[in-house]
């Protein structure tokens, strides 16, 4: 039987400069949107995309502003919304946590195609190398919730590896840790090993955006089985959790959109098609 490791003394604050306080979390989004942002423009000049670098640039407030919005009112819409009616004002409350990665991820499809319809560019070759990036927050933001002591996993004395965490008693899955390396470093290593050494798959528009949604449904519903379901919510379905729910879509979108990935000569020829229409 393990004893558990004590949660590290971690300042959730990263730095404070007079009022103003910086914390891990937030540090773990503006940081995660750069790296993401730096890597997507080189991969735009790598397959000479018709997603270029200004487009990303201009792409980047949209993607920051589907980020937050759609994780916010996703958590509240599939967490906690009895709690957000009582108490609306608290919605603006970003710094006391509450986001949900699939409202982030909805937040971020309909930013990608409104944006894509703006442009004049194929939705699905933006996505993917959206996709492709997106890891990189994923690994830093799971990192943050370790930092916050939330999002922890559920009660274990089977491994060595548990964790005490603040206010408990009893040691716990370090499930931020395994989502850390599963859906961040793991997911990240696959889908840009492939994209950057094969040009076979990155010439399929929707491969990658399929990829993503496919590994990190199937992943993220795993995972969901060492981490503590959300104390006000329960189980919704039998015994899966929320985020096990809301990852079953995925895994069925995901692989519809591999299955029916075109390559860019079949797209162009879509395109081509229609305008003769």
């Amino acid at each position: 039987m393990t004893q558990g490791i004590p949660f590290p003394q971690i300042d959730p604050v990263a730095f404070q400069v007079g009022f103003i306080v910086i914390r891990w979390y937030a540090l773990a989004y503006i940081v995660g949107l750069l790296l993401a942002w730096g890597l997507a423009r080189k991969m735009s000049l790598k397959a000479k995309s018709v997603i270029t670098i200004l487009k990303l640039d201009d792409f980047l407030v949209w993607a920051i502003a589907g980020i937050i919005l759609g994780g916010r009112l996703g958590y509240i819409l599939f967490y906690n919304l009895k709690y957000y009616l009582e108490f609306p004002l608290q919605t603006l409350f970003l710094w006391q946590g509450g986001m949900s990665f699939h409202g982030g991820l909805i937040g971020v499809i309909i930013a990608t195609f409104l944006f894509a319809r703006k442009k004049h560019i194929p939705v699905l070759a933006l996505g993917d190398i959206l996709c492709c990036v997106a890891p990189i927050g994923l690994f830093l933001g799971r990192l943050a919730n370790f930092v916050n002591a939330e999002l922890y996993g559920r009660i274990t004395t089977s491994v060595p590896w548990a964790v005490i965490f603040p206010g408990q008693t009893l040691p716990r899955h370090p499930s931020q840790i395994y989502e850390a390396l599963c859906e961040g470093f793991i997911l990240f290593c696959v889908l840009n090993s492939l994209w950057w050494f094969s040009a076979k798959y990155r010439e399929k528009n929707g491969f990658f955006t399929g990829l993503f949604f496919l590994l990190y449904g199937l992943m993220r519903f795993g995972l969901e089985f060492f981490r503590e379901p959300d104390a006000h919510l329960g189980f919704v379905l039998g015994r899966l959790s929320m985020g096990q729910v809301l990852c079953i879509p995925m895994v069925i979108g995901g692989l519809y959109l591999i299955r029916n990935a075109s390559t860019k000569v079949q797209f162009k020829r879509l395109v081509k098609r229609g305008k003769n229409d």
